[in-house]
């Protein structure tokens, strides 16, 4: 198993072993949202996988053993400071989450940094000003709406949550500037549940390009059904991260590796591009 994926469990087994705390909507019982896909397709109960799948991720295996990439090192679940009791770091998982939209894991990284060097905590982002918050988590993608999300989640947070975080998707979506894919990442490394896959743009990309996808999809969330519709479950923790860090290194969105890719013979995306340039 990766490096990376023993860090994580290392932070999930922090955060199992102090689920409930002070935290009164811990002891509830967890209710699930199943969120609906805006397609017509018929995905539960499906005998429908794609050919050659367990090959193809085996593959990929391989390929992420010899290449550390960005999400390795600088992933949302390697920003929490394991030292903050439980709930703080569960409140760093989802701020990191709630940043990496549209930023790259160096940039996210870096900004986690500066937000734990001045005290990342429910109280001190209660009373940081705007333009402070705004400058310390710069140039994160769309920092100055993620300043008004950060500060509104973290409210809803100290007056419906004890200053913890929801342990529930339909809970956790209703927080300001969270959706699907946040969610089920927050679940997965701050509660360490697996409720679904995290699916963002590299995980959305590589599994058209690899026809993990019935039919194409063409929003993530339409991916992550497909992909549950016949995905075992055991592997949705990793499919999420391994995929995220094959697209950052060999399967980028443009000019992938596909040359090195142990893929490339049964990939219908490096077999369709390989045909396209040679009837060129």
């Amino acid at each position: 198993m990766l490096k990376s994926l023993r860090n994580k469990r290392s932070l999930t087994d922090k955060i199992d072993s102090n689920k409930v705390g002070n935290n009164d909507q811990v002891v509830k019982k967890r209710k699930h949202l199943t969120i609906k896909s805006d397609t017509n397709e018929i995905t539960s109960n499906s005998n429908w996988k794609p050919p050659n799948w367990e090959k193809t991720l085996d593959d990929i295996r391989k390929m992420r053993k010899d290449i550390v990439a960005p999400v390795d090192n600088m992933g949302c679940d390697q920003a929490a400071d394991l030292n903050e009791p439980p709930e703080v770091v569960r409140y760093h998982v989802l701020i990191s989450l709630m940043l990496s939209s549209q930023t790259k894991d160096e940039v996210n990284f870096a900004a986690m940094q500066r937000l734990k060097q001045h005290g990342l905590n429910v109280d001190n982002i209660l009373e940081m000003s705007d333009d402070t918050l705004g400058k310390l988590i710069y140039p994160v993608g769309f920092w100055k709406t993620k300043v008004q999300y950060i500060k509104r989640t973290t409210r809803i947070l100290k007056d419906t949550y004890n200053g913890d975080i929801p342990n529930t998707i339909k809970d956790l979506c209703q927080l300001p500037g969270v959706g699907p894919k946040m969610a089920h990442l927050c679940m997965s490394c701050a509660w360490n549940e697996v409720t679904g896959i995290g699916v963002d743009t590299h995980v959305h990309r590589i599994s058209n390009r690899l026809g993990w996808v019935k039919k194409t999809t063409k929003t993530p969330e339409n991916t992550r059904i497909a992909l549950e519709s016949w995905l075992p479950k055991d592997l949705w923790r990793e499919v999420n991260h391994i995929l995220v860090g094959f697209g950052q290194t060999i399967c980028r969105p443009i000019g992938p590796h596909c040359d090195s890719c142990l893929n490339k013979k049964t990939c219908p995306s490096a077999v369709s591009n390989s045909t396209t340039i040679k009837k060129k």
